[in-house]
């Protein structure tokens, strides 16, 4: 069984920051992708950011240089630090990686429990 387990969530105060982190556990032969998604009250999920193994990254429009994603390709960990945070980025945040369990395998989609994000005005 493969798990993500996301932390750091919380509130904050608008232009304040926040680091999310995401790890992977179980059986994992790689982790392809990993990235960040969230769904604010009434809004349908969305990307906030990805990063493959390679350090290649790709972030939504309205986070762009405000927020940014790396990894610890040791220890299957991604990281979303959130600067100068705004209330509509308010949301939950779930944790997504794509991951091949074993050298077999075909990549599969997995996500994460989902963090609180809320940022007050």
């Amino acid at each position: 069984q493969v798990q993500l387990v996301e932390s750091g969530g919380g509130l904050v105060q608008a232009g304040g920051s926040l680091r999310l982190s995401c790890t992977a556990s179980g059986r994992i032969f790689s982790v392809n992708a990993m990235g960040w998604y969230r769904q604010g009250p009434g809004k349908q999920r969305e990307l906030v950011a990805s990063i493959i193994s390679g350090s290649s990254t790709n972030y939504g429009h309205s986070v762009k240089d405000r927020f940014t994603i790396s990894r610890d390709n040791a220890k299957n960990t991604v990281y979303l630090q959130m600067n100068s945070l705004k209330p509509e980025d308010t949301a939950i945040y779930y944790c997504n990686a794509d991951i091949r369990r074993t050298w077999t395998s075909i990549p599969s989609d997995y996500w994460g429990q989902g963090t609180q994000v809320t940022v007050s005005s």
